[in-house]
């Protein structure tokens, strides 16, 4: 498990759509807002580990179309949130009730995390490395998951810890716009990426 954990670091502090998307939301709303983008990441981390065990990403990424279509529309996805998110900063915000907050912030980070391949090829290339034979497949293959989703649950939590809520403060309404069209700009830069970089 250490291995695996040192393994996986880099990966996991490196900056992407569920870090993005935590900045924007937690900016805006406050750290409670942290709460939906860590599940729906969790979320997808657990889906990516359950379509390894069955198989099915083994399928995916050996199929060079296959592959190719959940990357474009990973990456067609990312920079359509990405849109919206430059698009929405520039609006007056208008008071969200709590559950459309989590009706917004859960199904972005859940669908920017299943939609790319890359989150499912570490099941496929890091994750064997560390399976030991003649032990339960799906058991490993989830335990494995499991610390890498405490890892990420940590990091994307130490930084809503560190990131002040500044919408409400003098001169938060221009820091809002900014930091939305900062993270628009990154969603879009992450999704372009991954349209050119298969």
């Amino acid at each position: 498990m250490t291995g695996f954990a040192l393994a996986i670091l880099p990966l996991v502090i490196t900056p992407g759509a569920s870090l993005t998307l935590l900045i924007r939301h937690v900016t805006e709303d406050g750290r409670r807002r942290a709460v939906p983008v860590v599940l729906g990441t969790v979320t997808g981390l657990y889906t990516h580990a359950a379509l390894a065990v069955a198989g099915l990403s083994a399928l995916v990424m050996g199929s060079e179309t296959a592959f190719t279509v959940v990357r474009v529309a990973g990456a067609c996805y990312l920079i359509g949130l990405g849109a919206w998110t430059w698009w929405s900063a520039g609006r007056s915000r208008r008071p969200a009730g709590r559950g459309q907050r989590w009706r917004s912030a859960y199904p972005q980070a859940l669908f920017a995390n299943l939609l790319n391949p890359k989150a499912a090829s570490v099941f496929l290339t890091l994750i064997p490395q560390f399976l030991t034979s003649g032990r339960p497949l799906a058991g490993q293959i989830l335990a494995l998951a499991t610390v890498q989703i405490v890892m990420v649950s940590l990091w994307l939590t130490a930084w809503a810890l560190l990131l002040p809520r500044t919408a409400a403060r003098p001169g938060g309404e221009r820091f809002r716009r900014t930091i939305g069209r900062i993270a628009g700009a990154m969603l879009i830069g992450l999704g372009g990426w991954g349209l050119i970089s298969g």
